[in-house]
């Protein structure tokens, strides 16, 4: 598929660690065809074989999946194509666009992206908001998936408490809020049980995607839309094998939701990891690569 003209903000240059260099060289975009137009779609591509596609958590990028991806594109993880991309009104992909972002339409570019870039079903991995997304998507498309995990994942849980305060004037207050570096930190040290993983550089790549033209009017039309508060019904209608991933010291989402997980459904396996919070993608990087290996 043809490629666009977009890049990363210059402030990218400041990334220090090898796996955020490294990502950060291998981000493209891809033009994909939406009914209101094309979407300028970042994403990346690494490895070949079985395509496996991570979808980050809310107000993230695929920043997210730096440790995880070289991890799963190695020729010895049994031959992956590995892809991380951008949702629809997130990370760093074309909020100019006349596109709604809501779930119906996070869903819909999601498929348009499947079929116009990967062109194959996916062994789909969601990590917190992302897990939501691919159980929607599972739910209505399971012809394009092969294979589903869940990595901390929404779905039993309620939307984002900010979404209580997303009426004018007060939603541009709250973003406003979310971009504060020192409530961003706090919100980084919750999600790692090690917090020593809050180094500048991951303070950087988690912030970078703030920089993006709209990202504060699409970060508002999501959580005015209710965000994946939908999901509790359809979660039982998961037909696809899942493995669910749950980092036993989660002080985001708890850990009540895993075994939720496992019971509601039908085929379906967790797996904890042990000393780890809410991302075990960036925390424990090779443990997750491993299942997700073992998975295949």
């Amino acid at each position: 598929m043809r490629g666009v003209q977009m890049g990363l903000p210059v402030e990218a240059a400041g990334l220090s660690e090898a796996d955020s260099v490294a990502i950060a060289q291998q981000v493209q975009w891809a033009n994909v065809q939406m009914p209101a137009g094309p979407v300028a779609t970042s994403y990346i591509c690494s490895g070949q074989g079985i395509p496996v596609l991570l979808l980050h958590g809310f107000d993230s990028s695929l920043f997210e999946f730096r440790r995880l991806v070289p991890l799963l594109a190695e020729p010895a993880q049994a031959h992956h194509q590995v892809y991380a991309m951008d949702l629809l009104g997130f990370g760093f992909g074309d909020r100019l666009a006349a596109q709604p972002v809501d779930p119906a339409a996070i869903k819909q570019h999601l498929l348009a992206f499947c079929q116009q870039v990967i062109g194959q079903a996916v062994v789909l991995v969601g990590a917190s908001m992302g897990g939501g997304v691919a159980i929607d998507f599972a739910v209505s498309y399971p012809e394009a998936v092969k294979q589903l995990v869940l990595i901390d994942a929404v779905g039993f849980a309620a939307g984002p408490a900010i979404g209580k305060v997303m009426f004018s004037p007060l939603d541009r207050w709250a973003t406003n809020f979310l971009r504060n570096p020192g409530v961003r930190r706090k919100i980084s040290e919750k999600a790692y049980y090690d917090r020593t993983f809050v180094t500048p550089d991951a303070e950087l790549c988690a912030s970078l995607h703030l920089l993006m033209p709209r990202w504060q009017e699409a970060l508002i039309a999501f959580t005015k839309s209710g965000g994946y508060n939908f999901l509790s019904k359809k979660i039982p209608q998961v037909k696809v094998p899942t493995r669910v991933l749950w980092g036993r010291q989660d002080q985001i989402l708890g850990v009540k939701d895993a075994t939720r997980f496992e019971r509601t459904i039908p085929h379906c396996q967790l797996v904890w990891i042990e000393n780890c919070g809410h991302v075990p993608h960036l925390e424990k990087p090779q443990e997750t690569a491993a299942h997700i290996a073992d998975l295949l």
